[in-house]
């Protein structure tokens, strides 16, 4: 009864599709740009484009789409796509940078000494084109799942 409910709820599908998508393309835009492979950005936060923009705007497009843009649902899920979508371009990034910084003043104020070489994690943001392209890619397959499974 619960796979039942779960396999048609489309608002969800279509987020976590959208979300797996991004996770799926962020190596392969990698490649594209770098011409080499990173397969640790299939697990990495940040990056192209953003599986976090690509979740929420998958799930609240397709909620839109099927239940309506004028419900309850619709509103709470624009909510809280804005508060994520505002974190990730936002507060990540910033926090993304300061630990760019420490990485950097760590190195240079204890060069040549014998310190952990372990880094702080600086991809923890993204920058506002990787959450345009999590946007794009949710709105491609909220619209896809629309038309596939109404």
């Amino acid at each position: 009864m619960i796979w039942n409910q779960l396999i048609h709820n489309y608002a969800l599908l279509s987020g976590l599709i959208a979300w797996l998508l991004a996770q799926a393309l962020k190596p392969v835009i990698y490649f594209v740009i770098h011409r080499d492979w990173h397969w640790g950005l299939w697990f990495s936060p940040g990056g192209m484009p953003s599986s976090h923009s690509s979740l929420m705007v998958g799930t609240t497009l397709s909620i839109g789409l099927f239940d309506g843009f004028d419900t309850p649902a619709f509103a709470i899920a624009m909510a809280i796509s804005m508060i994520v979508i505002y974190d990730a371009a936002g507060v990540r990034r910033q926090a993304g940078f300061h630990a760019q910084r420490i990485n950097y003043l760590i190195k240079e104020l204890l060069a040549g000494h014998q310190i952990s070489d372990v880094q702080l994690k600086e991809v923890i943001g993204h920058s506002p084109m990787e959450v345009v392209g999590g946007v794009i890619l949710a709105f491609i397959v909220s619209i896809a799942t629309y038309f596939l499974w109404r």
